[in-house]
């Protein structure tokens, strides 16, 4: 008898806040068999937003399986977490199991969590992608803020950008996404200090109940610890032209 395979889903999760789960992702997540979801440690414990976030749309925790992925820039122990899930995963495939694997925010975009998709289709076993609600999408709402209009341009930059680069950026009139602050505090404090002309907008846990944090104070910005779930959004500020 053959097997009716069913093709692996990656769904993306949005930045935290259960109500931006897609109706797609959520009758996806009620209809798999087995669901991967990734976690870190923290004292000795799992930690894990995207669980959270299953949780709070009342995801069956049977079929969780919690996976746990190393916090290093040295990649090779998470890589090695990501094989071993994928074949996990070409496996539930391959016995006719439907399966699916979790991402915060959206997985085609600074996404670790793509890389077990990359491991599959290496394997010829396709995968599908249930978009999500990107974590600076959500933070331009939160603030009220139109993150680009008319015919700006968006630049995004992770962590490893200099303060030249984004002052280049701003100055240009583009808008510009700057995310792992906790990576590059010291290049964040000095482009507040060269950008005096510009609109900073500082997000943390953007999608957390009783943990989001928004300000535009520049003062304010400098003070702070910039943890991991952190972004900012710089805008330049636009001067009406006088006229006689």
């Amino acid at each position: 008898m053959e097997i009716k395979k069913q093709l692996p889903v990656c769904v993306s999760l949005g930045p935290g806040d259960a109500g931006l789960v897609t109706l797609k992702a959520l009758k996806t997540l009620q209809e798999v068999s087995i669901i991967y979801c990734p976690a870190t440690q923290s004292d000795g414990k799992p930690l894990s937003r995207a669980k959270d976030i299953l949780d709070e749309i009342s995801i069956d925790t049977q079929k969780i399986r919690i996976f746990l992925v190393p916090m290093s820039k040295d990649r090779t122990l998470a890589e090695k977490v990501y094989s071993d899930i994928a074949i996990e995963i070409a496996g539930c495939y391959q016995t006719g199991r439907s399966v699916a694997f979790v991402a915060e925010g959206d997985s085609g975009f600074y996404s670790s969590v793509h890389y077990i998709s990359d491991k599959l289709e290496e394997m010829d076993i396709d995968v599908q992608h249930i978009a999500g609600v990107p974590a600076f999408i959500a933070c331009g709402a939160l603030a009220g803020i139109h993150v680009v209009k008319q015919d700006e341009r968006l630049s995004v930059f992770p962590s490893g950008t200099s303060t030249e680069e984004i002052v280049m950026e701003v100055e240009a009139g583009k808008s510009v996404v700057l995310m792992k602050l906790s990576q590059q505090k010291d290049t964040i404090k000095k482009t507040v200090e060269a950008l005096s002309e510009a609109q900073f907008h500082y997000f943390e846990n953007v999608g957390i109940a009783q943990k989001e944090f928004y300000t535009n104070d520049r003062n304010e910005i400098t003070q702070r610890l910039f943890p991991y779930f952190s972004l900012l959004i710089i805008k330049k500020i636009e001067r009406e032209i006088e006229r006689d």
